[in-house]
């Protein structure tokens, strides 16, 4: 865990990034510091605090996005961990805050859970238009999906926004004991879970085979272990469930309705003065860590000068590191 140290190093200082009359964008892991397999950088301010990263490539392509906004409405985080291909996770880097704030200008900027959900469909919508364009010449995009977990930081009440197996668990302080608590806010939705294979069982009573036991792991349909997500047209419209994709995606049986949704779960959580950070993280870092221990490792490393701040962490991948403080 020594990668964590960097994310809690001092901040730079860019008073010309410190405006709420214009939207702010950190995205990716561009302009960065690289040391082998490690990218890191001190990104500076962003409209209500700090922020600072660190990444370490797993994978020669780099499947997964990440983005900070910030503006009038307030913040936008976004995390997207993209799996057979970088296509759909950059896709939802590009357009999902794009809708998101045109549909939050509609309502004068007050942010509610439709305002999300809307901005979710439309980036839904675009990528299957794109798969179809693309249809014969790149088939293979009609297989390329992501998962999505999203955060919007808006008049002290924070939204979570989640299709997939990420998670965001918060740090609370426990009274004066000087103790944190973990509490997880998002619902995954993995078909190794039991809650997850009783819905896909109820929305779908006459196909035994909706969540199959594949070598230890259960799979819906035997082929992938998320249930929700963006991309992914094969499992969601007949028409690209076909050749020329991989044999190894297509159904045997007609597909009469969307196996995979692109319906995120929405919570909204009010801020209070004990909640002391929050972890932003893919499934590469739950399947190591607890909670709890993720929290400890949080609580344990102190930012300088940071400590009443609140603190958000994104994993995007097993490791990669994002610390973001606002005041």
């Amino acid at each position: 865990m020594n990668l964590l140290s960097l994310c809690f190093k001092p901040f730079g200082r860019d008073s010309s990034s410190n405006s709420d009359s214009k939207f702010e964008s950190f995205v990716g892991v561009s302009k960065e510091r690289k040391d082998g397999l490690l990218s890191y950088r001190d990104v500076g301010r962003y409209g209500s605090g700090e922020f600072s990263m660190a990444v370490v490539q797993a994978n020669q392509v780099i499947e997964d996005q990440s983005q900070i906004e910030s503006g009038p409405f307030g913040t936008f985080v976004g995390v997207y961990d993209g799996h057979g291909g970088p296509e759909a996770a950059r896709f939802v880097c590009d357009h999902l805050f794009r809708h998101f704030q045109a549909i939050s200008a509609e309502t004068h900027r007050v942010v509610t859970s439709e305002t999300i959900q809307r901005a979710f469909c439309a980036t839904e919508e675009g990528f299957t238009n794109l798969v179809s364009e693309l249809w014969s010449t790149r088939p293979q995009m009609a297989t390329v999906g992501s998962c999505c977990l999203v955060g919007v930081i808006c008049q002290q009440t924070l939204f979570v926004a989640n299709l997939g197996d990420s998670r965001v668990v918060l740090g609370k302080k426990v009274g004066n004991t000087g103790g944190v608590a973990a509490i997880q806010l998002s619902t995954e939705h993995n078909a190794n879970l039991e809650v997850i294979r009783h819905e896909l069982n109820n929305l779908h009573p006459n196909d035994p085979q909706i969540v199959v036991l594949k070598h230890g792991v259960w799979r819906v349909k035997g082929i992938i272990q998320v249930s929700r997500s963006i991309g992914d047209a094969y499992m969601k419209h007949a028409r690209f469930n076909r050749e020329p994709i991989s044999a190894k995606f297509r159904l045997p049986e007609p597909m009469d309705m969307p196996i995979l949704s692109a319906n995120p779960t929405i919570i909204s959580h009010p801020l209070h003065p004990n909640d002391s950070f929050l972890v932003f993280a893919s499934d590469g870092l739950w399947e190591h860590l607890s909670n709890e221990k993720v929290v400890d490792i949080v609580h344990n490393n102190p930012r300088a000068e940071t400590d009443d701040h609140k603190v958000l962490i994104f994993f995007p991948e097993l490791i990669f590191c994002l610390v973001l403080a606002y005041y």
